[in-house]
């Protein structure tokens, strides 16, 4: 094996990896708000877990975030719009990744 095929496989490797971890982080993010909608509308314990499971899973329905926005936004109804349920995903990003990375 060549030189450049290492650096090839490496490149690969380290892609794989990097992409892995942005998906997990959006996961963690989409359950942190989640955890957070689920508090303004007055859910705690199981019911808030449950919840923020369905706010993880509704990120499936299509690519980007607005599949999120739109599931939180119309489930608060009125306690916060679209755009601060943005700026929460914003917010809870890099919450999300520092977690993940104390966890490894």
């Amino acid at each position: 094996m060549t030189t450049f095929d290492d650096r090839e496989h490496a490149f690969e490797a380290k892609y794989a990896h990097d992409s892995e971890m942005q998906f997990r982080a959006e996961a963690r993010r989409n359950k942190l708000v989640g955890l957070w909608a689920a508090e303004l509308m007055g859910k705690s314990g199981d019911a808030a877990a449950e919840y923020a499971m369905s706010v993880v899973s509704a990120d499936f329905e299509e690519a980007g975030i607005e599949d999120v926005v739109r599931k939180v936004a119309a489930d608060l109804a009125g306690k916060a719009s679209a755009e601060a349920v943005r700026a929460k995903m914003t917010e809870l990003l890099p919450v999300a990744k520092a977690q993940l990375m104390s966890e490894l």
